[in-house]
């Protein structure tokens, strides 16, 4: 009888015990491990002030600095706001890029100006927005600087503010060391907005005749060489190399008299 079982254990037959129930051999196929269950995707938790933000994730997808939550009050301009996080009303530059001139004084309203300042209210006025500091506390003016980022549903579950000006044209590259953490973003922001023809570099830049805005290469800026939008460097002579100058990783376009973008990535003095 012993034997008979083992027979049908092995052969997957049905064995009925004494008990008189039907009973299923088990298959000797290798066992599956149960696949995890998927979790969705959950907004990043919020960053208190001085409190880093949450997660790993790539330059520009989120924070990787402390944050601290502020309320835009009022638009200044395409890259300046006035701000509450608490103590007050503070104006605030956007680090890293640079917009054209709407209400400066003794300046007339430059090219794209106004369209910069719109799509700078449209994605900040009276929101909630999360400050991220770079170096610098301040500028020369007292200003904050800053990086301005949103809480976004989509994508990472952040927008980083002065990223998306400069990627669909309405801000250039503006380095200013040492605030330069997201300055390769920003390069490769604009030379996508560049190719595509987008705002400041669009072929309606051609037929304005207003003031060239700071950095662009739509115009001359005096003494400073277009090659190097962004920066102010001054043609050759003399030649200049990267140790004669405080900029480091700006922009360089065609034909760089100065030969700054050695390895031609379109980047300039990238060691410093």
């Amino acid at each position: 009888m012993l034997l008979a079982v083992l027979l049908a254990a092995c052969s997957g037959a049905t064995v009925k015990p004494s008990g008189g129930v039907a009973t299923e051999a088990p298959a000797s196929a290798p066992s599956v491990a149960a696949a995890p269950a998927t979790q969705a995707p959950s907004l990043p938790a919020e960053s208190a002030p001085g409190e880093a933000a949450p997660g790993e994730a790539a330059p520009g997808e989120a924070p990787i600095g402390p944050t601290e939550r502020a309320r835009v009050v009022r638009i200044v301009d395409g890259d300046t706001i006035v701000i509450d996080r608490g103590h007050g009303q503070e104006k605030l530059r956007y680090i890293g890029m640079d917009t054209p001139e709407s209400v400066k004084p003794g300046t007339p309203v430059q090219f794209m100006a106004r369209e910069a300042s719109a799509a700078n209210a449209a994605l900040v006025g009276g929101r909630e927005v999360w400050l991220e500091r770079d170096v610098s506390e301040v500028d020369r003016y007292g200003r904050l600087l800053r990086y301005v980022w949103l809480k976004d549903p989509t994508a990472s579950g952040w927008l980083l503010v002065n990223l998306v000006l400069v990627a669909q044209g309405y801000a250039q590259v503006a380095t200013y060391p040492p605030d330069v953490r997201y300055v390769d973003l920003f390069t490769t922001a604009q030379r996508g907005a560049r190719e595509q023809g987008l705002g400041l570099w669009s072929e309606d830049r051609a037929n304005d005749t207003s003031a060239p805005p700071a950095g662009s290469t739509g115009g001359a800026r005096a003494g400073c060489d277009p090659a190097y939008p962004g920066v102010c460097i001054p043609p050759p002579p003399p030649d200049l190399d990267c140790a004669d100058i405080t900029f480091h990783r700006f922009e360089v376009l065609p034909p760089d008299p100065h030969h700054f973008d050695g390895d031609g990535n379109g980047i300039g003095c990238e060691r410093g």
